[in-house]
């Protein structure tokens, strides 16, 4: 298996970035990259679901349901 990886390294060019090169490096960057891919996904989500479901969400019926003057 450690055959499989050096001949891997021995493939990238000397020119290649610095992520690439490092391990620690490469992979902070993965972890970095699918975070922020996280973060973008979730939000693009909640936007379509929020745009598709208007109206029907507790968030916009509440005021329906609520009295402003109950403490509950």
């Amino acid at each position: 298996m450690s055959a499989i990886g050096k001949n891997f390294y021995k493939q990238v060019p000397s020119r290649s970035p610095l992520f690439v090169r490092r391990n620690y490096v490469f992979l902070g960057t993965v972890f970095a990259g699918a975070f922020a891919f996280e973060m973008t996904f979730d939000s693009v989500t909640d936007s379509m679901w929020d745009k598709i479901n208007k109206g029907r969400q507790w968030k916009d019926i509440r005021a329906k349901y609520v009295e402003a003057g109950d403490d509950e």
